[in-house]
């Protein structure tokens, strides 16, 4: 009779199967999930990988999770908490496949209370962003156990967080398989020495039945993580590299047995648990490593920023390392919140879209807290650090808000396509093997089978390219180039059209000639244009700040910073504006202009001009240069045209400067270049240039001394280290030539691997020494390689 497969989890439906509009489920369970996601019109989920769902076995919670509806409780797990909007991340080990990634980021599908939510696949984790007066803690927790994505809630958060552990099951399992093959060697010892025939039949038969025995653990436990991987990816129709390892495990164990029991030989047991022996010493070993060179910063290293701390002696600005509880900082116009604390000073208006992707601002008076992330619009605002900087906490943020359409890599693409059909092919040379040996010499056979099985392996290749990268973005952060992930690498290789922004990016934001070319300020008045320019980051209201020495800030109130024309606000009962003279006075100035110049004016009456003279970065002259021989070098800034003959004569173009550009235009720019199939690296300063630094194919964020972070960039540039930009962008093609190297090294290892086990010259415990060595010999090799290439292209 043939058996009936469950739609939702593929295991078999039994005699009577559970029957909905057609379609047979194992269980009510299944049929269960199967409904909520057929109302929902998640069918797709079916289609990612075939029967991609686990049985479920029971659908009612009663109180089970009633305890998250206890606010003390829920705080504890919630990542972020503000207004209706809540955040949190839940572990769900059920997280398997593409179907489950592509369902869970579908939750607002089956929700309308889920804003959002994002996948970590490695990790196992879900983020999500959700309106809790839409739908509750709990009732989320509830949504996913009834699909079967059941999270494992813990409190470590609010406890100082997970520690890592020592993964002492393997080592268990280390331990079982080598006792067991150092026994099994010791009761072979008359096979060896070829003395098995003198010993008594009685004696001989022990000595096997007791290597039968010492092999069970080693095959039920030792062994089972890759029988168990094998049998469930076949169950989804996948092919893995457990597969043949599994295959060689069975093969020499059945053998063994039959061998033994059929008394017609002694087996293999002893090449059987050496092999699994030092195969789960190569993970072990591997593992060590990849963590020893684990490239997944926390921030401390990550993030060049600093923040403007608040003292008795002034304003200072300070690593964020370096804040500790108590501290007070400023946070000006469109900076972000580094962490949590409390405002003392002045009226929030705080942006969460970096956290949460709800951009509707939340209004914060002195007293209230604001979370980690938030962006403040509007005046500068005094923040009470209530908590010490969480160090990776940004960065997970960062990479939240990663541009999928830049996330996606060719080169990871066909690895992935590559390891797939490696595998298959391992088992087609593995059968061929197996029947030229079993014509020629049945006894050669099965070894042969099973280290052909063995010793060829694509771990090294898959390996190659995040070793690599991850070494490259590890080196770049020492050396002040900080990237948002090892994509970004590999996109920069790939840059043929470079675009500038000036004021702040090829230019100081300090380093600058101010004159005041008018002025009819009275001392109350400078007072307040010291003021007003202190709310905003922008080089040019920097520069105005710096210039006056009055002490005394006063408050300003309905401040405003509008993108490429200036900032306004009321200050001491008085209008003020300061920007362009378009902004400030209503058109265009007729006098010539060969600086930058910012406009004053107060209660409507034209006050005071500034002249200001920028002064290039240290290097542009040798960037240019560089970056000149095989790419389109653009500049679109929103400053006047003053300086144009300057800039040409450092750009060596002048058809492609751009100036009076707004956000919007720098946008469009970057859109026109990609639609002509250029790719597109951006560097700005965050400021007024976000979007064309999103939607570019790299962003580049410089970063002076003042925080002020964009989540739109991929990578942030020390001010200081500008002038080794060229040298990042030619290493990073160094790192990707590493990688291709590393490829070839990873082929003729399974070449020559494969050219002595088919001739069956190669034992299966040499095939499993072999195996993770080859993974550890091309991680080390890009590893020190990138390094080695780093010391001596990077000084």
């Amino acid at each position: 009779m043939k058996s009936v497969k469950c739609v939702h989890c593929g295991d078999d439906c039994g005699k009577y199967p559970v029957v909905w509009e057609g379609k047979n489920f194992c269980c009510h369970g299944c049929k269960t999930v199967y409904q909520i996601l057929n109302q929902n019109k998640l069918n797709k989920y079916y289609t990612i990988v075939d029967s991609p769902g686990v049985r479920v076995e029971k659908q009612e919670f009663g109180n089970k999770y009633a305890y998250l509806d206890n606010d003390e409780i829920s705080e504890k797990i919630l990542d972020f908490s503000e207004g209706n909007i809540s955040k949190v991340t839940l572990f769900i080990p059920a997280i398997h496949c593409s179907s489950c990634i592509w369902l869970l980021e579908n939750m607002h599908l089956m929700d309308k209370g889920v804003k959002n939510s994002l996948v970590n696949f490695t990790k196992k984790e879900v983020s999500i962003t959700f309106n809790k007066e839409e739908v509750s803690l709990r009732r989320l927790v509830e949504l996913l156990a009834s699909i079967h994505y059941i999270p494992q809630i813990t409190l470590d958060k609010s406890e100082g967080g997970k520690k890592p552990k020592t993964n002492t099951t393997l080592l268990a399992k280390i331990g079982v398989a080598g006792f067991a093959f150092g026994n099994i060697m010791l009761f072979s010892m008359p096979e060896y020495f070829s003395f098995r025939q003198e010993l008594e039949t009685n004696f001989s038969d022990f000595f096997s039945y007791i290597n039968v025995l010492l092999s069970l653990p080693v095959l039920f436990f030792s062994s089972r993580d890759y029988i168990l991987s094998a049998y469930k990816n076949l169950r989804h129709k996948i092919v893995n590299i457990d597969l043949p390892i599994s295959l060689g495990i069975l093969a020499l164990v059945l053998q063994s047995y039959f061998e033994i029991f059929t008394k017609s030989g002694t087996g293999y047991l002893d090449s059987f648990s050496g092999f699994v022996f030092f195969l789960l010493i190569g993970k072990w070993y591997q593992d060590k490593t990849y963590k020893s060179l684990s490239f997944d910063h926390d921030y401390k290293s990550y993030f060049p920023v600093a923040v403007s701390r608040i003292t008795q002696k002034g304003e200072e600005s300070t690593p964020l390392k370096d804040l500790v509880a108590g501290n007070h900082i400023l946070i000006r116009n469109q900076e972000l919140i580094p962490t949590d604390g409390v405002v003392v000073n002045g009226h929030g208006n705080i942006n969460y879209s970096f956290v949460t992707g709800e951009s509707l601002p939340v209004a914060k008076r002195e007293g209230d807290f604001v979370f980690a992330g938030g962006k403040q619009i509007g005046q500068a605002i005094e923040i009470k650090v209530k908590r010490n900087v969480e160090q990776s906490q940004l960065t997970q943020l960062w990479n939240q808000n990663t541009n999928k359409e830049k996330s996606f890599s060719h080169m990871t693409s066909l690895i992935d396509k590559l390891s797939k059909n490696f595998t298959i092919m391992v088992l087609v040379i593995a059968a061929l093997t197996t029947i030229y040996w079993y014509m020629v010499d049945p006894s050669v056979a099965l070894l042969a089978f099973t280290s052909v099985l063995i010793v060829a392996c694509p771990c090294a290749i898959a390996l190659s390219m995040p070793f690599s990268f991850g070494t490259a973005m590890r080196i770049f952060g020492h050396k002040g180039f900080y990237l948002r992930n090892t994509d970004v690498v590999e996109r920069l290789t790939k840059i043929d059209t470079v675009v500038f922004d000036k004021t702040g990016t090829i230019t100081y934001n300090r380093s600058k000639e101010v004159k005041m070319v008018m002025s009819e300020l009275n001392p109350n008045e400078i007072v307040a244009v010291k003021s007003l320019a202190r709310q905003s980051a922008h080089p040019l209201s920097t520069a105005v700040f710096d210039f006056f020495n009055a002490d005394h800030i006063d408050v300003v109130d309905d401040f405003m910073e509008i993108p490429a024309s200036g900032v306004k606000g009321k200050v001491d009962g008085k209008d003020l504006k300061m920007g362009s003279a378009a902004f400030v006075l209503g058109h265009e100035s007729n006098e010539d202009a060969f600086t930058s110049e910012v406009y004053v004016s107060v209660d409507g009456i034209y006050k005071a001009r500034f002249a200001i003279k920028s002064k290039y970065r240290k290097g542009i002259g040798e960037i240019l240069s560089y970056l000149s021989k095989d790419k389109e070098i653009h500049l679109i800034s929103g400053d006047n045209d003053a300086e144009k003959e300057r800039l040409t004569k450092i750009f060596g173009i002048s058809n492609n400067l751009h100036f009076n550009q707004s956000p919007n235009d720098k946008l469009e720019y970057i859109n026109k270049l990609k639609a002509q199939n250029r790719k597109v690296l951006m560097i700005g300063d965050g400021l007024n240039d976000a979007g064309a630094l999103n939607a570019s194919d790299v962003g580049i964020s410089i970063a002076d001394d003042i925080y002020q972070f964009s989540p739109a960039c991929d990578a942030i540039l020390e001010a200081s280290k500008f002038y080794r930009l060229q040298k990042f962008i030619r290493f990073s093609k160094t790192s990707f030539n590493i990688v291709k190297i590393s490829y070839l090294i990873s082929i003729l290892y399974n070449i020559i691997g494969l050219t002595f086990a088919v001739q069956g010259m190669l034992s299966p415990i040499i095939a499993a020494i072999l195996m993770p060595l080859s993974s550890v010999t091309v991680v080390g090799f890009v590893t020190f390689s990138t390094r080695i290439t780093a010391n001596a292209r990077l000084k």
